[in-house]
């Protein structure tokens, strides 16, 4: 039975049971911080359990895509290595809420292990709780298993738990029998983690709340979670004892074979390394897809941990150039069908794989040499350094689970001791580098107040200014009963019109009035999240706690900061539209000058899609729709389709923001009331910010208006210039840059000829060392390029011979080393460019017979080449 068959089976029979048919939602788990990736088929549901969401349905069914690389669940290394570890697989699961329990579940899977797939009941064995009499009792009695064949196992094994508190219970797993051929005993043996009875079903029964004590409440309403690997399932329904031999991963497996031109099945280390790129283009396509780049962080680096584990692989195959986007169409082809969001993402799957892959390539070839050079006198059971490991995970972007592979295929050990005091020191050098300033001690304070002050009423959507009592009042980070003239400290007020920054907005700035003083606020701030605080300089009398003061906002800045944060809207909706619905939210700030907003994309935008995103956020302005915002539950507004940021956590009840039909957003900020009053929309500026994550700052309102006229300005002085009307410019501009193009080369030619005679003088100059050919020289006046030119004629004058050149243009040194590969076993011009370099304040490397390096302090550079000398001597001599 193939994998889409069996998928659509489950499907159909539960929803014969009554059950809703519930999409696989992402691997970025919704409003869940807890957790890297999606990781169960629960999850999706994870606040319907703890009864903080409601849907309309008690029984749902879903075949949920699910992660397991990074945190706490991580399954990486072994993948490739056995039959059944993956980092992507999909789970098939049934769940009820409140509504059947033990009975009807254990009655479900039976009936569909048994009837609707036709596996022999005599294949199936039963693990249940150790003190869950009552599942037995239903297995025994309701489905007449054997209890030979039911193992009573503990709570390691057959009790779940979200988390140390809240709903749990015990579980009852379904096992598969594949013979007594196989070794392995069954579930509960001392023989149990043989292969012969493999896990595919776990029936999770949550009966209970657990406290903080650890005491078991039983649950008002038990619920039912399932979930049954579709993997594991299709090996067992195609009669297989490996994952990777399903139609799930074949067709994978001989699309790899064919890029490197090998063959599945011949050999051991072959088949793990096409295993492993099966596995991974699947984890890498679908991270990709729900809008995951390669990042140094969070999830962004565990993709790039992955693509780097699958590209070492591939490179073990033979594999020399970028290949692992090409494995992204067979996925498609696979499962396209069950998945379209795959398959409408292709083309941006592909082109972040194949860059991320061309990224790694260069540092991959020198990581991979240090590594061996470090390894090549390792045997038994000695370890990889913990320095080495450190180094080429911090320097190459070697993830340590790659050199980890390595050290496995070697038969190593890693020292993992030493590669943690290697990190260490890292951190402390970095801790070293930062002063605090008492944040600990005031975020103290604020935690303090927000648990004794109930939260503060923020009135300013509806208005500017308005009255608050004082409540709290802080100078030096310590709570004060009044404030001075002249003091700088916080004020928190009961009820504020002031926005306190969050969600990318600043905070506002105004004046605090009350009968005897003036409080100037710079700045507002929410710490907690509850508190506003008020943050500033009392101007003049004093100000006291229990004083009433009026609030008052500076408007003109509040609405230019509301034009900003609108206009962000309108550029995220703008960008999806243009660059596809990959783009996501990946930070904002928007205050009353400008906006930054940083956005997932894999490559630097072209002026003509800047040039397209900034007319259609214009067209949206002149189009003057009012922007209308409401407060709905969050459901509701989902369904309406307003967009969440990934990461954030929503309330029961949400502000939703929308402008036209162009956007619809969740939003607390503050905004225009009409896109008319944004007057105008300009792009500044777009660049990278990191792997994946570009940045567009823009302005909008009066700030784009005075740009818009500095540039202006800027235009006609640079026309005033060069003595030509503004719209000749363009053309003036290009008649002087090609002169300067051409003198350029000229001065080029010059540099080469000059180079080209040092080097016929140079070689005149030549040392005799035990009968080879050593030319070290210092050359002023030359640069990198001029001085690789000198070399080349060098290398042609003397065939045989050991060259370190060092060109000094300023206080810049540049050193190249050359060692012909005859000599290269005793000197190796890596190790040679750094004597020189490093008492230069410098560091190079390279091949064994050419090496550079750069360095400054070219007062010692005469020094530094006479220690050259005497170390070449020692080497030749």
């Amino acid at each position: 039975m193939q994998a889409q068959a069996i998928r659509q089976a489950f499907l159909d029979f539960f929803v014969e049971q009554g059950h809703q048919i519930v999409p696989s939602s992402s691997l970025i788990p919704r409003n869940d911080p807890t957790l890297l990736f999606t990781n169960a088929g629960m999850v999706p549901f994870k606040d319907v359990f703890l009864g903080l969401e409601q849907r309309p349905y008690q029984r749902a069914v879903s075949s949920q895509r699910c992660m397991r690389a990074g945190g706490k669940h991580n399954d990486l290394e072994n993948v490739g290595y056995t039959a059944r570890h993956h980092t992507f697989f999909e789970m098939l699961g049934n769940f009820s809420f409140g509504d059947y329990f033990k009975r009807e579940v254990i009655g479900f899977a039976w009936r569909f292990l048994t009837e609707k797939l036709g596996l022999p009941a005599a294949k199936l064995w039963i693990t249940v709780y150790e003190e869950d009499d009552e599942a037995a009792q239903i297995w025994i009695n309701d489905i007449g298993i054997d209890p030979a064949r039911i193992s009573r196992c503990g709570v390691k094994d057959n009790f779940w738990s979200m988390g140390d508190t809240g709903p749990c219970g015990p579980c009852s797993e379904i096992f598969y029998d594949h013979g007594p051929d196989v070794p392995g005993g069954p579930p509960g043996s001392p023989e149990e983690d043989g292969d012969r009875y493999i896990e595919i079903w776990n029936l999770v029964f949550m009966q209970y709340d657990r406290d903080s004590s650890g005491t078991l409440t039983p649950l008002p309403k038990p619920s039912v979670d399932t979930g049954m690997g579709l993997e594991r399932l299709a090996a067992v329904l195609q009669g297989v004892h490996n994952n990777y031999d399903t139609d799930l991963f074949k067709p994978l497996i001989a699309a790899a074979a064919a890029l490197s031109s090998k063959k599945y099945g011949e050999d051991a280390a072959t088949d793990t390394s096409l295993r492993v790129l099966a596995d991974h283009i699947r984890a890498c396509s679908f991270l990709i897809t729900d809008g995951v780049l390669p990042a140094n962080e969070g999830r962004g680096y565990v993709l790039r941990r992955i693509i780097r584990r699958a590209v070492r692989h591939g490179r073990k195959l033979g594999m020399e150039n970028v290949f692992f986007h090409k494995l992204v169409a067979p996925l498609v082809q696979e499962m396209g069908g069950a998945f379209p969001e795959l398959a409408k993402a292709q083309h941006d799957v592909e082109r972040a794989l194949e860059r991320e892959e061309t990224r790694f390539r260069e540092t991959l070839e020198r990581g991979l040499n240090l590594l061996e050079n470090a390894i090549s006198g390792l045997a038994g059971d000695a370890a990889i350094p913990g320095e080495i490991i450190f180094r080429l995970a911090d320097t190459y972007g070697f993830p340590v689970d790659l050199t980890a592979d390595i050290a496995r295929e070697r038969g190593l050990q890693m020292d993992m001791e030493g590669y943690e005091v290697a990190m260490t020191e890292q951190r402390n050098r970095s801790r070293a580098a930062w002063s605090g300033s008492g944040e600990v001690k005031i975020e103290r304070v604020y935690h303090d107040l927000a648990m004794r002050l109930s939260p503060t009423a923020f009135t300013g959507y509806a208005q500017c200014a308005g009255e608050g009592q004082v409540l709290a009042l802080l100078r030096d980070g310590e709570e004060v009963a009044f404030l001075d003239a002249g003091d700088q400290g916080a004020v928190i007020l009961d009820q504020t019109p002031f926005y306190g920054e969050s969600g990318g907005q600043a905070g506002d700035r105004g004046e605090l009035q009350s009968e005897n003083a003036l409080f100037q606020v710079r700045d507002t701030q929410k710490p907690m999240g509850s508190l506003h605080v008020h943050l500033g300089t009392l101007q003049s009398g004093r100000l006291q706690l229990g004083d009433r003061v009026l609030a008052s906002v500076d408007e003109v800045a509040r609405r230019a900061t509301a034009a900003h944060h609108s206009a962000t809207h309108l550029l995220h909706a703008a960008l999806r539209n243009t660059l596809g619905t990959h783009v996501q939210q990946k930070g904002s700030l928007v205050n009353a000058e400008r906006l930054r907003f940083d956005f997932s994309h894999p490559e630097a935008l072209t002026a003509e899609q800047l040039r397209h995103i900034e007319r259609d956020v214009n067209a949206v302005i002149r189009d003057n729709h009012a922007a209308h915002t409401q407060v709905l539950p969050i459901a509701e507004a989902q369904a309406m389709g307003a967009m969440a940021l990934f990461g954030e956590k929503y309330g029961d009840e949400v502000r939703v923001v929308r402008m036209g039909d162009f956007s619809l957003e969740l939003c607390g900020g503050t905004h225009v009331q009409a896109l008319g009053d944004m007057g105008v929309f300009k792009i500044l500026s777009e660049t990278g910010v990191a792997a994946g994550i570009r940045r567009i700052e823009a302005v909008a309102g009066a700030s784009a208006l005075d740009m818009i006229q500095r540039d202006e300005q800027r235009l006609q002085a640079a026309a005033g210039m060069l003595k030509v009307a503004p719209a000749d410019l363009d053309q003036r501009l290009s008649q002087t840059l090609e002169r300067l193009r051409q003198l350029e080369k000229e001065l080029e030619k010059i540099k080469r000829d000059e180079a080209a005679r040092a080097g016929a003088d140079l070689a005149t100059q030549k040392e005799d060392m035990a009968g080879v050919a050593v030319l070290i020289s210092r050359l002023e006046g030359m640069d990198g390029k001029a001085l690789r030119d000198a070399l080349d004629r060098l290398r042609s004058q003397l065939p045989e011979a050991v060259i370190v050149l060092a060109g000094v243009d300023g206080e810049k040194v540049a050193l190249l080393a050359s060692v012909t590969k005859t000599l290269s076993d005793r000197i190796h011009a890596g190790e040679l460019v750094n004597v020189v370099a490093r008492p230069l304040g410098g560091k190079g490397g390279g091949r064994p017979d050419m090496a550079q390096a750069g360095a400054g302090k070219p007062e010692a550079l005469d020094t530094a080449l006479q220690a050259a000398r005497d170390w070449v001597r020692s080497r030749l001599v």
